[in-house]
């Protein structure tokens, strides 16, 4: 990776990036380190960090307490500017709680598998049960003549989602781009997962810089191999050489 410089603008995917991927997405836990560590380099950029996840802005706080983060949940559906004010995409959501009821009760029948709601998004979970995961995938597809084109199919590490169309995590970054502390600054994201290619497509065509995490065919510029080299990497971009 090349060094950091003082007039970058880092977005960070979550699960995959900065923390492992557990088995079901509340099993996961931040350490008070890397809640640090995010801190810190929210302080020294002027708070030019946000987190980008397909997590709901409330799970993102849950996990990241110590401070108000920018940041786009649920594959930027939400968004959370520097500011604090939030704003949500419209939607149908009578058509999105049928789907929830359709899923549920498909999800009942199969040991393995998780939905969960997320208030503007549905996510069908097979992490527990891998050989689900082309069903998961073609159950959720079938419902998408009923739901319409204002929703789309999203699949990711082991999940495939329902959500309104139009919004993306490559979206989400040219917005906070064009806002303060981040405008005029050279944007850099770093995820893991396949979802996070439109981030890195955004982020390239901003003459930034894309870091994908772990293996996998990609978009991005540079990769690096895992959780803990991302981490590593974040210590030594806040901790500068000394001059000889």
């Amino acid at each position: 990776m090349i060094p950091a410089r003082p007039d970058w603008a880092f977005f960070f995917d979550i699960d995959g990036t900065l923390i492992e991927i557990a088995d079901t997405p509340g099993g996961v836990q931040v350490d008070r380190a890397l809640q640090q560590l995010i801190v810190d380099l929210h302080t020294s950029t002027a708070g030019a960090v946000a987190l980008i996840s397909g997590r709901t802005i409330d799970d993102i706080d849950r996990l990241f307490p110590m401070t108000l983060l920018p940041v786009a949940g649920q594959h930027g559906v939400e968004r959370r500017d520097a500011l604090g004010e939030v704003s949500h995409h419209a939607f149908p959501s009578q058509r999105l709680e049928w789907a929830y009821r359709r899923l549920a009760r498909l999800a009942e029948e199969h040991p393995g598998l998780l939905l969960e709601h997320k208030g503007l998004s549905l996510a069908l979970h097979y992490r527990r049960a891998p050989h689900l995961a082309r069903y998961a995938l073609r159950v959720a597809r079938s419902l998408l003549p009923r739901l319409g084109s204002r929703y789309c199919l999203q699949s990711g590490k082991c999940v495939v989602e329902l959500k309104p169309a139009g919004k993306d995590k490559g979206l989400a970054i040219q917005e906070f781009m064009r806002e303060e502390p981040f405008r005029g600054r050279t944007p850099v994201f770093v995820g893991d997962d396949t979802t996070d290619e439109f981030g890195f497509a955004m982020v390239n065509r901003l003459h930034g810089h894309s870091v994908k995490v772990g293996p996998g065919p990609t978009a991005a510029e540079f990769r690096l191999r895992n959780v803990p080299l991302v981490r590593d990497w974040l210590r030594r971009t806040l901790t500068p050489p000394r001059r000889a």
